[in-house]
């Protein structure tokens, strides 16, 4: 029986050998390794066989099945290697290279990227909040009356519940302070939604950051201070900031900010980029409603608060005319930017 387990492996190397195709060799495996090969029929006259005969045929059966494994294992690496030779014969080496495109950053992406590093290197920690929000977070704790344009059918989008779409990321702000103690210093980009007629500048969805400081002895000039030096970052040390009264519900004074571009071939102009001021005393007094407490005593504290759309920013920094281009997704237009 020893022999016929050498005859059985002889016979199988040849077949492995002559093997010209993956198909080929897998039928020879079943036929020489599977559960009705020879050498597992060999296996069963074992128990015919005296004591001192049966690890003899144990032994040739498994150097058999080993050698046709091994056999096996050679012959697919060999064909394999084959059929990836065959696969480039008729390449040509000397052929330029296929030009990959690259992907890069959508343009709003990277100036919230860069909006965000240089107010984090401020103190400015992030923050963020639902986009679906309540009509308190988004008008109420912000000292905005219920008579306020901003709380109109017309330019808010409302649930049937109730709820709102947010119309500025302020409502994070609010958030915030009903969580943390102060002082609190954040900044809160995301987006924002109105009922805006879309045209070159105005989108119904749009991207904004908010920042907030609150603490003792915070002021007017800590804001000024820190709004000039993140444009004079973003846009160039050179840049001119402008601050002109205004009115927000809440803050108090109130500040919209302009800078001066020099655009090619144009004169310069001012272009208005934020709105910001002193928070509110009425806007913490609503917060310690909401809390329970008196943690934002507005006889203890100050605060400023500003915010900016980040697409302004988009286009200013790269000469960006129409807003709408931001979300076409047009890639003749994005493409510019990789």
């Amino acid at each position: 029986m020893q022999e016929q387990a050498a005859q059985i492996q002889a016979e199988a190397l040849a077949a492995i050998e002559a093997a010209t195709t993956e198909a080929v060799l897998e039928d020879a495996r079943v036929k020489f390794l599977g559960k009705k090969s020879p050498l597992n029929a060999l296996a069963g006259e074992m128990r015919n066989l005296s004591n001192e005969e049966k690890p003899k045929l144990g032994a040739a059966l498994n150097a058999a099945r080993q050698a046709i494994g091994g056999a096996l294992e050679t012959q697919k690496q060999s064909l394999q290697d084959a059929a990836d030779a065959a696969s480039v014969a008729d390449l040509d080496p000397s052929l330029p290279a296929r030009i990959l495109p690259s992907g890069a950053l959508h343009p709003l992406t990277v100036v919230k990227d860069r909006a965000i590093q240089i107010l984090r290197r401020l103190g400015f920690a992030l923050a963020d909040g639902p986009e679906i929000e309540t009509e308190f977070h988004c008008f109420d704790a912000l000292n905005t009356p219920f008579d306020h344009p901003a709380r109109n059918d017309s330019d808010t989008f409302y649930f049937d519940s109730g709820k709102l779409l947010r119309t500025h990321t302020s409502s994070v702000q609010i958030r915030t302070m009903e969580k943390a103690a102060p002082p609190i210093k954040i900044i809160a980009p995301g987006s924002a939604y109105r009922r805006d007629e879309i045209d070159a500048t105005h989108l119904s969805v749009f991207n904004q950051l908010e920042g907030l400081y609150v603490d003792k002895d915070v002021r007017l000039s800590d804001l000024k201070g820190t709004l000039e030096f993140f444009y004079r970052a973003m846009f160039g040390e050179n840049t001119e900031v402008r601050f002109r009264p205004h009115f927000f519900p809440f803050t108090e004074p109130s500040f919209e900010i302009d800078v001066k571009l020099q655009v090619k071939g144009e004169a310069p102009k001012w272009i208005e980029v934020a709105g910001c001021g002193m928070v509110d005393p009425a806007v913490f007094t609503q917060v310690n409603e909401s809390r329970g407490d008196q943690a934002f005593d507005p006889a203890q504290l100050t605060g400023y608060a500003f915010g900016m759309g980040l697409d302004r920013l988009a286009m200013i920094q790269y000469g960006i005319r129409d807003i709408r281009l931001l979300i076409e997704n047009d890639t003749r237009f994005l493409s510019q930017f990789a």
